[in-house]
Parts: structure tokens; C-alpha cells; sequence
């Protein structure tokens, strides 16, 4: 069992599962600038979904934290403020990373000119790590609140046990 568990969180494994993927594969060779459009733009939809649900995740665990933070121990730790702000900056942010998206194609198209016998092999590897980079950094509000959420949890507890 931990055999399978260790080759499931290889990272050579989930890239080789990704890129194996419908999601990362182009069968169909590209000729034009617009094919390779088209490739990526078929793409944007799923992209914004995993994205946007990475960031579901994150907004929920940062609001978990803001709100256990505020009923634990009377702080707002966690909370933006003003609160307006988060929906502010996760507008900016969606629109930031359709941006970085839309360079995705753009470099490709470089590369194209370039090196064309490489277009397809950095439009796969371009499109693949673009994806797992958006996902971790819009996780990185979890990850970071939660984990200073955590050790703050644990530091209240030792100390209330500490106290008495």
C-alpha cells in the first residue's frame, strides 16, 4: 500500500499522469497561429475551474480561520480589511491569471516562429507547469493562514494547559 502511495505523490509520476492527459495532449499537429490558439483556448474553461476551485478551497479555509480566530480569541486574524477587499483582490487575481493564461499562447506563438520543432513539446510543458503554479499560489493563502491559524490554536491550548 504505501508502495502505491509513494508513486501517487512522486512528482515524476503526476507530471507523466498530467501530460498523459486529454487535458495536456495535442494530437492533432498544429499548422497555424490559430490552431494553437484554439489549443489553448479550449483549455481556458478547465483551467479556470481548477483554478477557481483551488480558490474555493483557499477562501474557505482562510474564512474558517478568520472565523474561529474571532470566536476563539477576539482577534480578526485572517479577515482582510476592509472585508471588501478579499473580493477586490480574488477579482484582480482571476483576472491576473487569465492574463498569464493568454501568455501562455503568446509565447507559444514565439516559440513557434523560433524553434518550431520545440512549439509543441513547450506548449504541453508551458501549459502543464502554468497549471500546477496557479493552483499552488492560489493555495498559498491556505497554507500559509492555516498553518499560522494551526500553530496559534496549538500555542492557545499549550499555554491554557501550561496556566492551570
Amino acid at each position: 500500500m504505501w508502495t502505491g502511495l509513494k508513486q501517487i505523490g512522486n512528482p515524476q509520476n503526476i507530471l507523466a499522469r498530467l501530460r498523459a492527459s486529454d487535458l495536456y495532449r495535442r494530437d492533432i499537429p498544429i499548422t497555424s497561429a490559430w490552431d494553437t490558439i484554439g489549443w489553448w483556448e479550449t483549455r481556458r474553461v478547465p483551467y479556470n475551474l481548477i483554478v477557481g476551485a483551488s480558490g474555493i478551497v483557499s477562501c474557505i479555509v482562510v474564512a474558517i480561520v478568520a472565523a474561529g480566530s474571532y470566536f476563539l480569541f477576539g482577534s480578526d486574524f485572517g479577515m482582510p480589511n476592509p472585508p471588501l477587499f478579499a473580493l477586490f483582490a480574488v477579482l484582480l487575481y482571476g483576472i491576473a491569471a487569465n492574463v498569464c493564461f493568454t501568455a501562455g499562447w503568446l509565447a507559444e506563438l514565439i516559440i513557434r516562429k523560433a524553434w518550431p520543432s520545440q512549439a509543441d513539446r513547450f506548449s504541453t510543458l508551458s501549459f502543464s507547469f502554468g497549471l500546477i503554479f496557479s493552483v499552488l499560489l492560489t493555495l498559498t493563502p491556505a497554507i500559509v493562514i492555516g498553518a499560522a491559524g494551526i500553530f496559534a490554536l496549538v500555542g492557545h491550548f499549550l499555554r491554557v494547559i501550561h496556566q492551570g
